[in-house]
């Protein structure tokens, strides 16, 4: 197979595993910088392009930085147009992006999450405060990713400072009740497909509460219950992604979805649980490619 991996710098771990997992699998794989890529769109003959050449692959894995999901998903639409399978769809891709958008469409299933709140500009802050039961609670800038733009709370006057503060930067406020019992961790679940490949415990550092590992937290393997497992491929198939990183928290109601991520990097995981996770992707790629399937069918 001719494999395309779209992805800013090479020599990222998550990258360069996948690289690695394909050509050692015998499959022909370039890195491409999508940013740097042009489109012909032609309704007979769709091109991606890439200084001056048509590209021409089999499959592609899309790595899609935050800060430019915008290009990066038109590319991977375009690729859809030509009838190249994608692992993860463009839509599937924007959805997961839009932090608001994907919480709502989690919220028509079944998958539970942290009660939460969105404002932008309202003068009722004791009302928005109360509708996810009070302090402490977590207030998030709707744009922020990796943990930043996160603040815990602990009591009504702070927040009503910070959301008030927020508001004057005119941004788009998400809150949420903060789940004291998880004391500090998440678990990160990795999905391929329909199954829960690998799990990471995720705790932060004394005297925070974000257990991002870029914010200097440290990762575990973790043993997951079936409810978790069940919730990690329900949040997935909701968002309508083939591979994720599915954040749970751990709370006395049961697992909590806190985010799910379509670009998840793979080193935390690899290394605490010993999971050859870009192998398995790799694996997934060849049983769902098919070179003789209809091209699909896009909403733009």
């Amino acid at each position: 197979m001719k494999i395309g991996i779209l992805s800013r710098v090479e020599n990222l771990y998550s990258t360069r595993r996948l690289f690695e997992a394909a050509e050692l699998r015998g499959h022909e794989v370039r890195v491409i910088d999508y940013v740097r890529c042009y489109m012909n769109i032609s309704p007979h003959n769709p091109q991606v392009l890439y200084r001056g050449e048509p590209l021409d692959f089999d499959a592609v894995i899309a790595r899609i930085a935050p800060a430019r999901t915008y290009y990066g998903t038109a590319v991977v639409r375009q690729f859809e147009m030509m009838g190249v399978y994608t692992v993860n769809e463009s839509q599937a891709i924007s959805r997961s992006r839009d932090k608001l958008r994907s919480l709502q469409i989690l919220s028509r299933t079944d998958v539970q999450m942290p009660r939460t709140g969105f404002a932008y500009a309202t003068q009722d802050i004791d009302g928005l405060i109360e509708s996810v039961g009070g302090p402490p609670l977590v207030i998030k800038l709707l744009e922020g990713t990796q943990g930043v733009g996160v603040v815990l709370v602990e009591s009504h006057s702070a927040a009503r400072s910070v959301i008030d503060a927020f508001r004057q930067l005119e941004a788009n406020i998400l809150i949420q009740e903060f789940i004291e019992e998880s004391r500090g961790s998440d678990v990160r679940c990795l999905v391929i497909g329909n199954t829960v490949v690998a799990a990471v415990e995720r705790r932060s550092v004394d005297g925070e509460f974000r257990s991002n590992l870029h914010q200097g937290g440290e990762a575990h393997e973790v043993q997951l219950t079936d409810e978790e497992r069940v919730t990690a491929r329900a949040a997935t198939k909701a968002l309508g992604l083939d591979f994720a990183g599915v954040d749970i928290l751990r709370s006395d109601r049961g697992p909590l979805v806190l985010e799910v991520n379509s670009s998840p990097g793979i080193q935390g995981v690899e290394t605490a649980s010993g999971v050859d996770v870009a192998g398995m992707m790799i694996e997934h790629v060849e049983k769902k490619f098919d070179s003789k399937r209809p091209r699909r069918t896009v909403s733009a």
